[in-house]
């Protein structure tokens, strides 16, 4: 099975989650939404996304499944 990403690194003194996608290096990043980076190689191809804040978005991520799951089994 391929995996979609090369590493996934959490560090918890920043709170933030990077997501490696290649081992190309990456040249620029843009905000692709609220505390959400994606940082791109020299020809555009996304090189690596970056989380920041992370754990707010997994409890809330979470929440939001639990109610979904809640609202299909009632």
């Amino acid at each position: 099975m391929r995996r979609p990403f090369k590493r996934v690194e959490y560090s918890s003194d920043a709170d933030a989650l990077v997501i490696t996608l290649s081992d190309e290096k990456p040249e620029y990043g843009e905000d692709v939404g609220e505390n959400i980076i994606i940082h791109y190689a020299k020809d555009g191809k996304p090189v690596e996304i970056e989380i920041l804040d992370a754990s707010e978005l997994i409890i809330s991520s979470m929440e939001a499944i639990t109610v979904k799951a809640r609202e299909k089994a009632s």
